[in-house]
């Protein structure tokens, strides 16, 4: 199975595409499609998704994104579960803000993760590239934990992401999965508008029903 996954699939100006990649370019498109609109199958998809890449990225030498798609598969696991039943009394949950300590946070994890996979990398990897696969790692799991908790922001970090991942996979030749992420910027931007208006739909007061003006005394 792993033998045909890495094998080519078809060749465009001499580089070849893989299997796992075709298929992970297939699965990201959905995936992303499906998170944007709120749908809970987005989780599935995602795990199967990430198993393709990090074949795809461990055979390009990208291991920090490699290793991020085991992380992934437990942060979709929780994911799942959260959007079920993490939200008011176990029920489904809704989308939020990000609060400005949940920021703190997530800037201080920011700049400790990308300190730590950029030192690993440069130290213990033939990484060519460690310093962007360092800080696309760091901002793809940042953001992926804003998923899991229905936080809007989390687009701004996938959008961010995004930007430095279209170049980085040129460069490595996986053009097929550059030309992907340029599908995820446009439907990251989707996301972004579709979970700001459920927010602003959410916030907006009850329309009150025209009836009889109740009665005085």
């Amino acid at each position: 199975m792993i033998d045909w996954l890495t094998g080519t699939a078809f060749t465009v100006a001499g580089t070849g595409t893989t299997w796992a990649e075709l298929l992970g370019f297939a699965t990201g498109v959905l995936n992303v499609w499906l998170v944007a609109r709120q749908r809970i199958a987005n989780w599935p998809v995602g795990i199967a998704n990430v198993l393709l890449l990090m074949l795809l990225f461990w055979t390009a030498g990208l291991y920090a994104d490699a290793g991020l798609q085991v992380v992934y598969v437990g942060l979709g696991l929780y994911g799942w579960w959260a959007w079920l039943y993490g939200g008011e009394r176990r029920t489904r949950l809704t989308v939020g803000r990000t609060g400005r300590g949940e920021w703190w946070a997530l800037a201080a994890a920011g700049v400790v993760l990308t300190g730590g996979l950029w030192a690993l990398l440069d130290g213990a990897t033939d990484s060519t590239v460690p310093l962007p696969d360092a800080l696309t790692t760091a901002l793809s799991l940042l953001a992926t934990y804003g998923q899991t908790r229905k936080r809007v922001e989390s687009w701004w970090l996938w959008i961010a992401a995004d930007l430095i991942y279209i170049p980085l996979y040129a460069y490595k030749g996986l053009y097929l999965t550059a030309a992907l992420y340029v599908i995820f910027l446009g439907l990251c931007v989707l996301g972004l508008r579709e979970w700001r208006a459920d927010l602003r739909r959410r916030a907006a007061p009850t329309p009150v029903p025209p009836g009889p003006a109740p009665a005085t005394a």
